[in-house]
């Protein structure tokens, strides 16, 4: 049940960013519109933001789901770019009346998973302190954060498809070359 509302919590908002900007929507607006008490919101959510922040994440995840290894980080990232394009008018919303900060906190946090998942699975066996594998993901994370930061901020013109393509381009065989450059043994380094 707890699910179901917060759903539909979810789609409250999303039909009202049609009408008017985040900033000018109430709490009141969200449950009258959803039908339920305004103690039934703070039951799950503590503001407004609380919720955007929630289906974000909710809607990035599933993007992602079973997409977070080597094999298949192009695709898991391509989901990521057609979730947000899918809900534009909410993600452009949520861009222009959130900081800036906020949006890329909630962008780290989503494209962490994404690529500590391919780290982990390219690294296995390998010997390379965890400060490394942190690194050498949160080096790529940053890279991909800026990517999709300036994708939002030009409308989203280019297809998730080309852009993810095009990052899987850079990216071919850079985790593992960073990997192997961090190796603990320096036996096995390559030179």
């Amino acid at each position: 049940m707890s699910q179901i509302t917060k759903r539909a919590l979810e789609a409250s908002l999303k039909k009202l960013l049609l009408k008017k900007p985040l900033d000018k929507i109430t709490i009141s607006d969200i449950t009258d519109d959803c039908g339920i008490s305004r103690m039934t919101f703070y039951y799950h959510f503590k503001d407004i933001y609380d919720l955007v922040e929630w289906a974000c994440i909710e809607d990035a995840g599933a993007a992602l789901e079973g997409k977070k290894g080597y094999d298949t980080w192009q695709a898991g990232l391509c989901g990521v770019f057609e979730s947000v394009l899918r809900d534009k008018a909410f993600i452009l919303s949520v861009y222009k009346a959130i900081s800036r900060e906020q949006v890329e906190k909630y962008l780290y946090r989503l494209t962490y998973g994404l690529i500590n998942g391919v780290v982990e699975e390219r690294a296995k066996d390998i010997g390379i302190r965890e400060e490394d594998k942190k690194f050498i993901t949160e080096f790529y994370m940053y890279a991909f954060v800026g990517v999709m930061l300036d994708w939002i901020k030009q409308d989203m013109k280019e297809s998730p498809e080309e852009l993810s393509e095009r990052v899987g381009r850079i990216m071919a065989g850079n985790i593992d070359s960073a990997i192997e450059r961090f190796r603990t043994d320096p036996s096995h380094q390559k030179r």
